[in-house]
């Protein structure tokens, strides 16, 4: 596993080049973050760590660059930034994974094996699909069996995360940290209301369920040949 550096702490950076040495890895390192562009944009590398403040670029702005030229390489990205906004902002820079500064180097590793173990897809996935129901997540589109079904802006980011989630029992906290705010009151009854309107729009008309309640636990979507 080859590794890019972008580091410019010369300490933190000599921590982290004889420790991945240390497990086999081939390490480059870099302190400039125009340097890193350079090195990041041609390619070779099967992971990147990235510190996000470097000197002439920062960390987001090399992010974005690579992302934007089509390059997919896996970015674990290292900030002394750590709250809410701040990793937010750097996965939806194109960041796979983001670690916060001070950092056990046992962490990093498992973060770098997980991420070498998700790979990537040469395109991204942009239809979703769970038996005969299909997301269409470019047109913006859901259809089952053929047949097109209506759903609005927040049925249907709950519906993309039920399938992105099938088989799994999805629970009201998920929901709502991933679907609604974070910070939405837990008490409402919101997420219910909306689970029984999508409930009935992709169910309602077909013979075989999709969505179920879990007792107790929450949701969960999945395809009728694999009920338990």
């Amino acid at each position: 596993m080859r590794i890019l550096l972008v580091e410019d702490d010369p300490q933190a950076a000599a921590y982290l080049v004889k420790g991945l040495k240390e497990q086999g890895l081939a390490v480059d390192h870099v302190a400039d973050g125009r340097e890193g562009l350079f090195r990041a944009s041609g390619g070779g590398y099967d992971a990147i760590i990235l510190d996000r403040m470097l000197p002439n670029m920062d960390g987001l702005s090399i992010l974005k660059t690579v992302r934007a030229a089509g390059d997919n390489t896996p970015v674990l990205l290292l900030s002394a930034l750590s709250d809410v906004d701040a990793r937010v902002e750097g996965l939806r820079a194109g960041g796979d994974d983001y670690l916060t500064k001070p950092f056990a180097f046992a962490e990093l590793m498992a973060r770098l094996e997980a991420l070498g173990r998700r790979g990537r897809p040469e395109k991204p996935l942009t239809v979703l699909t769970l038996s005969d129901l299909e997301l269409d997540l470019t047109a913006r589109t859901v259809k089952r069996a053929g047949k097109p079904i209506d759903l609005k802006p927040k049925e249907f980011a709950l519906l993309e995360y039920f399938m992105r989630h099938a088989g799994q029992v999805v629970t009201r906290t998920m929901l709502l940290e991933r679907v609604w705010d974070y910070a939405f009151d837990p008490q409402t009854n919101v997420i219910d209301v909306h689970v029984s309107r999508l409930r009935g729009k992709i169910d309602k008309d077909f013979e075989k369920p999709l969505l179920h309640t879990v007792r107790g636990a929450g949701y969960t979507l999945r395809d009728p040949s694999e009920a338990p």
